[in-house]
């Protein structure tokens, strides 16, 4: 009998424990988090896969896995319940009595070895799952066996200030790579990781077994792996992309993603017909706008009761937005009613809230020099009590 074989696979990270998110994250892995209104985070990475004719995906979850696992399922949504290949879910799991919880990106993907090599890949992919982006991965593929690269990593170019809060690829006219510096000081280049690398399997499995074997390795693909094969004279490329792509790993960077749906400048596009964005939507009957509402520039999904006035704010499934109630520059997510009489600004409304009459949240964007941006977050399931002030950069 041949042995079947993928020519490559994705392997995303999904294990992270999202702390930055603070009460967004509490009971739920940060790719499981509502997004502009009617997607999980998760979504982006998978319906890339997809549209890059990636139809084998391993999700390493760790942190809080059960609503992403559930919102996983078969990955029926995507596409991806298939005989041979399709999604599946890979937490860690007793394999002797020293068995470990994953320690690092590079230490999750070397415990899922037996995983990869059952569909004996020439390459994988190695994605994150907390970032908004658009991205055929496909042509980086091409790019990369053009090249005859071991490594291949995306990078964007970021103004030249902020290279410092990135890993910072610095690279010969021909895009290969020479040197890669982790947040440095006082970067040589703007050229910024994207967190998303192609591996040639033979390579990426010879410096996983040997990065587990190293003494107080950070089991890190940036820290150790690929300085480790840039080390040893590997052929490691940067992949230049051009497109829209954000970390949403923090409250700001989370409202400002959803925020750039509003934006037809931004570059994040979600109405292409020719690169769509999947997810798993439960059955809601069409939206309600009452006689005296207002929508302004606004995002409203399915299921929603819009009594209100909304403006540049994000409704997402099966919202209540009573009389007299005013909306503005937030992200209301899923299942979440505000009572009459309530003013919510620059806030994000976590899932399941009930916000009760004449409640305050939140204010005009002030520039706090925490990293929430003055932004009011309410986590899921809690209820505000009537006549409740909430300040701007509060988090309940």
């Amino acid at each position: 009998m041949l042995r079947k074989s993928k020519e490559c696979i994705a392997i995303l990270l999904a294990g992270g424990q999202g702390s930055r998110l603070m009460v967004l994250t509490e009971d739920m892995a940060k790719p499981a988090v509502a997004f502009g209104g009617k997607y999980r985070i998760i979504d982006f990475p998978l319906s890339n896969c997809v549209n890059s004719g990636i139809d084998t995906v391993g999700i390493l979850t760790q942190y809080q896995p059960l609503e992403l696992n559930a919102y996983v399922g078969t990955g029926r949504p995507w596409g991806l319940n298939r005989n041979f290949g399709g999604a599946h879910i890979l937490p860690p799991y007793a394999k002797s009595s020293k068995s470990e919880w994953y320690k690092g990106t590079a230490n999750a993907v070397y415990q899922n070895i037996p995983f990869i090599e059952n569909y004996d890949p020439e390459y994988v992919l190695i994605l994150s799952g907390d970032h908004i982006y658009k991205m055929d991965y496909s042509k980086m593929l091409d790019f990369h066996k053009e090249k005859g690269s071991d490594c291949t990593i995306a990078v964007l170019e970021v103004p030249m200030e902020e290279a410092s809060r990135f890993g910072i690829m610095n690279t010969n006219p021909d895009g290969s790579i020479y040197e890669f510096e982790e947040k440095p000081k006082n970067p040589k280049s703007n050229k910024a990781s994207m967190g998303i690398y192609i591996f040639s399997w033979k390579v990426l499995r010879e410096y996983l077994i040997r990065d587990e074997a190293t003494e107080g390795s950070s089991n890190d693909f940036g820290k150790n792996v690929i300085p480790a094969i840039l080390g040893d004279g590997g052929k490691v490329y940067a992949y230049p992309f051009e497109g829209y792509w954000k970390d949403v790993g923090t409250i700001k960077s989370l409202w400002e993603a959803n925020m750039d749906l509003l934006d037809p400048a931004s570059g994040l596009n979600l109405r292409d017909p020719k690169f769509k964005i999947y997810a798993r939507n439960y059955a809601q009957p069409s939206s309600y706008i009452a006689d005296g509402s207002k929508i302004v520039n606004s995002y409203v999904a399915e299921g929603c009761t819009i009594r209100g006035r909304v403006e540049n704010s994000i409704i997402s499934t099966a919202c209540t937005i009573e009389e007299d109630v005013v909306i503005k520059g937030s992200v209301i997510m899923p299942n979440t009613t505000v009572k009459k009489g309530s003013v919510v600004k620059f806030s994000i409304l976590g899932e399941n809230v009930t916000i009760g009459r004449n409640v305050h949240i939140g204010g005009e964007k002030e520039y706090y020099p925490e990293d929430t941006w003055g932004i009011a977050v309410i986590g899921k399931n809690k209820t505000i009590a009537d006549n409740t002030v909430v300040a701007p950069n509060e988090i309940l």
